[in-house]
C-alpha cells in the first residue's frame, strides 16, 4: 500500500488532524486487483475551522498534487474534511461512498443496450 501510506504521511505532516482515515476503495471499481487509485479521506482538523469547504479541498489537492498527477496515480479522491465542531455536529460519521457504476463496463453495456433499443431490441 505505498500510495495509501504516502497520502497518510503527507496529511499527517501537513494537518494537525485529530482523526485521519484514508481508505483505499479501489477494489470497488473497475481496476486491476491491488490497485491504489481510488481513495476516501476522512479528516478532522482544527485547521479547517472557519474555512470554506473549497479551500479545504484545494489545500489537500495541492498537498497531494504529485500523487494526483503521476501516471497510474490517484484517479479519484473523496474528501470529507471537518473542523472538530463540524465533526461533533455530524454525529462523527462520514458519508458512505456510493457503489461504483462500473466505469467503462457500464459504458459498453449502455452502448450495447442503446444499439438494441435503436434496432427494436431484437436480434
Amino acid at each position: 500500500m505505498k500510495m495509501q501510506n504516502a497520502i497518510e504521511a503527507k496529511l499527517n505532516e501537513a494537518f494537525d488532524a485529530s482523526i485521519l482515515q484514508v481508505e483505499n476503495e479501489s477494489h470497488k471499481h473497475s481496476v486491476p486487483p491491488n490497485s491504489e487509485t481510488h481513495f476516501k479521506v476522512t479528516m478532522v482538523s482544527p485547521a479547517f475551522a472557519g474555512q470554506m469547504k473549497v479551500k479545504r479541498h484545494q489545500a489537500v489537492y495541492k498537498l497531494l498534487s504529485e500523487e494526483l498527477e503521476m501516471a497510474g496515480g490517484v484517479h479519484a479522491l473523496a474528501l470529507h474534511l471537518y473542523s472538530p465542531q463540524e465533526w461533533e455536529a455530524s454525529g462523527q460519521v462520514a458519508p458512505t461512498s456510493p457503489d461504483c457504476m462500473g466505469g467503462s463496463k457500464a459504458d459498453s453495456q449502455l452502448a450495447t443496450s442503446g444499439a438494441q433499443n435503436q434496432s427494436g431490441g431484437h436480434s
